[in-house]
């Protein structure tokens, strides 16, 4: 079957989000209100692959930068999105030979491609894996993060067992808040004490973005006395609560609020029928350095490591 790929335009936008919530591998991150939140930082050039019927059958998500296709720089993660019919392996090499060409003529040379992780599809979905090793692309990065599957019977270590009950002896409670900015003060100063930076989402833009997808976007908090100690805030994907920020204060960490707070919310996503709960990565450096410490505090919870890799992968249009 022959092939189009087009570039992404407004007038294309409900069709890209129902093909998004009904395709294999798609998360609430492809969505253009999110995507679109930060389109003055990005230009973007999102890609729509149709089959000789016009039907679409493929979406990436991306942004242009210079010569180089970013899949897409504003996200963790974002490669071809495909649906349950009229995608696979054979097709995608096809795509993926038309939108070569397609981006060759307007002066595209390189593709910088994350693919999505296992954990965020509905089932098999690494065609895409297969096409990057067709076209020589190389791994630029490699980052790990620790996720746990909630159908085991993973659990806590003894260490996090025990910080846990201190917890609740202390009278530490965990509740679901809308009070992004005490949290994102705690997050904000613990960024910049041990990193020197800031988070990626400013308190104005991640109220935005909570606004418009609160179910997907919650913060769960740690209090004392009513005083916020400590909390994550989760973007829940399918069947994958992440958790896309984690903060302490330091009398969060005296009073062992982290184990608390995951413990239970481990707990409730196992109950909820949730599939995997994402810790976050552990990597500076392009996935280099590996923060040790970081990894053995997941670790600890009982999640092992899922990767997130990135491809540098050159254009080859059809001679």
């Amino acid at each position: 079957m022959e092939y189009s790929v087009e570039q992404y335009s407004p007038a294309l936008r409900e069709q890209w989000d129902a093909f998004v919530r009904a395709s294999r591998n798609g998360t609430f991150l492809f969505l253009r209100d999110y995507m679109d939140y930060h389109a003055d930082r990005f230009r973007d050039c999102s890609l729509v692959a149709r089959n000789g019927k016009g039907k679409i059958v493929a979406l990436l998500p991306a942004n242009a930068d210079g010569e180089t296709l970013k899949s897409h720089a504003g996200l963790t993660f974002g490669g071809w999105i495909g649906g349950y019919r009229d995608f696979d392996v054979i097709s995608l090499l096809n795509i993926q030979q038309e939108a070569d060409s397609f981006l060759t003529a307007q002066g595209f040379r390189k593709l910088l491609y994350k693919p999505v992780p296992y954990i965020y599809s509905n089932g098999p979905s690494q065609e895409d894996l297969y096409m990057l090793f067709r076209h020589n692309a190389v791994r630029t990065v490699s980052q790990v993060s620790v996720a746990l599957d909630l159908l085991t019977d993973a659990a806590p270590d003894a260490a996090m067992r025990r910080k846990t009950r201190q917890a609740v002896a202390e009278g530490l409670q965990v509740v679901e808040s809308d009070d992004l900015e005490s949290f994102w003060r705690i997050l904000s100063e613990l960024l910049s004490d041990r990193y020197g930076v800031r988070p990626v989402h400013s308190l104005e833009e991640i109220t935005l973005l909570k606004k418009r997808f609160p179910d997907n976007i919650r913060l769960f908090a740690v209090l004392r006395h009513g005083t916020m100690l400590a909390g994550t805030l989760l973007y829940i994907s399918g069947q994958v609560v992440h958790a896309q920020y984690i903060a302490s204060g330091p009398e969060g960490k005296r009073l062992n609020a982290l184990p608390l707070l995951f413990s239970l919310l481990i707990q409730r996503s196992r109950q909820t029928g949730y599939r995997w709960f994402d810790f976050g990565t552990c990597n500076e450096d392009a996935g280099r350095y590996l923060n040790e410490g970081l990894a053995r505090q997941k670790i600890s919870f009982g999640g092992r490591a899922v990767v997130y890799d990135t491809y540098l992968m050159p254009l080859s249009p059809r001679e």
